[in-house]
């Protein structure tokens, strides 16, 4: 195959090319930029030398159209323009950016503050949750790949509210995330001396995931409902740890709780349903495309605490983004992704 990423300079970019390199079936890797045509690669990124010494190329239509599959890396308000043009002509698509995850136009308008993509172009893109939504992924031109966040939240969450185990009336879920989530651009929020030995909660009730969050748990568990959801920033690269506390359903016990998730992820090789509380973190998944889940009920108040872990920029961005061109290629989901967690 041959793969052409458009917005390759960011965090994700990077990623994305880290685990294409070592894929099996991808041939060639394109590179394309809005801002820095013919810089070469890896001048600029020194660790790629000898790996990735060709030039950005200009973004181009006529190139991007002969690609088998295009990924794009860019930010929210942008990359609805870029893909609009590639629509129905030949690569597939997948989107790493928030532009064609919700469905609903205003609601899109209201949360990112932004002109949403048009309504034809949403109708097409298919949420790109790759343990749920597989069927509609293989079949799909163009993929809105889920949010980190919403991720890791989700793929704790929905076995407990689709079989009826917990009551998703009342959820609140607390979120943690490593500065890469940011992006690479230099901002006050993300300098060294406000983010070092510092622990700070950010955009409160207004998260732009909330409507992701809640349109899927009606899209997978046929379920309408309101999250109370909260992320904080902590002084650290990389991860996700997801934290959500639920009501369980009277008479569910812990076990019912654990043999649900391992039901429904047991062919599933990314989701690990680990049992021992001490052993979930996100050294535990680093730099992999994993998402480590743990589920503990407390039977004092009768409430549940899922925790779901994950790498923000692979199983959170670049690594979802690959699985799903698996998908969508009719290849093994576990190609070019087998890389075991950076744990030191």
């Amino acid at each position: 195959m041959k793969v052409g990423i458009i917005g390759a300079t960011g965090y994700g970019g990077l990623e994305l090319i880290r685990f294409l390199h070592n894929h099996q079936e991808v041939e060639k890797i394109e590179l394309f930029t809005s801002s820095e045509e013919g810089a070469i690669f890896s001048e600029k990124f020194s660790h790629l030398a000898r790996i990735v010494d060709r030039p950005l190329q200009k973004i181009d239509d006529e190139a991007l159209k002969n690609l088998d599959v295009v990924f794009a890396s860019t930010p929210s308000g942008v990359t609805s323009s870029l893909l609009l043009p590639l629509l129905q002509k030949g690569p597939k698509l997948i989107d790493l950016s928030g532009d064609f995850r919700l469905k609903n136009l205003a609601s899109y308008e209201q949360w990112y503050k932004k002109t949403p993509a048009p309504q034809e172009a949403i109708e097409q893109s298919v949420y790109g949750l790759s343990e749920w939504n597989e069927q509609q992924i293989a079949e799909a031109h163009l993929i809105a790949n889920p949010g980190c966040y919403p991720t890791a939240v989700l793929l704790s969450i929905l076995p407990l509210i689709k079989e009826n185990l917990i009551d998703p009336s009342f959820l609140v879920i607390d979120a943690k995330s490593g500065v890469s989530g940011a992006g690479n651009k230099p901002s006050q929020a993300t300098h060294f001396s406000e983010t070092n030995e510092n622990f700070s909660i950010y955009k409160i009730n207004e998260h732009q995931h909330i409507p992701e969050i809640e349109q899927a748990i009606a899209m997978f568990a046929n379920v309408e409902t309101k999250i109370s959801f909260n992320t904080h920033l902590v002084p650290m690269t990389r991860g996700i740890l997801a934290t959500s506390y639920a009501a369980v359903r009277s008479g569910v016990t812990q076990q019912q709780l654990i043999e649900c998730l391992q039901a429904k992820y047991a062919k599933h090789p990314f989701v690990r349903v680990i049992e021992e509380g001490s052993s979930i973190g996100t050294n535990r998944v680093k730099g992999s495309n994993y998402c480590d889940i743990y589920v503990q009920l407390d039977e004092r108040t009768n409430r549940a605490t899922i925790v779901g872990v994950i790498d923000n920029l692979v199983k959170g961005a670049a690594g979802q983004a690959i699985q799903n061109m698996n998908i969508q290629m009719n290849l093994p989901q576990t190609m070019g992704l087998q890389t075991v967690p950076l744990f030191i």
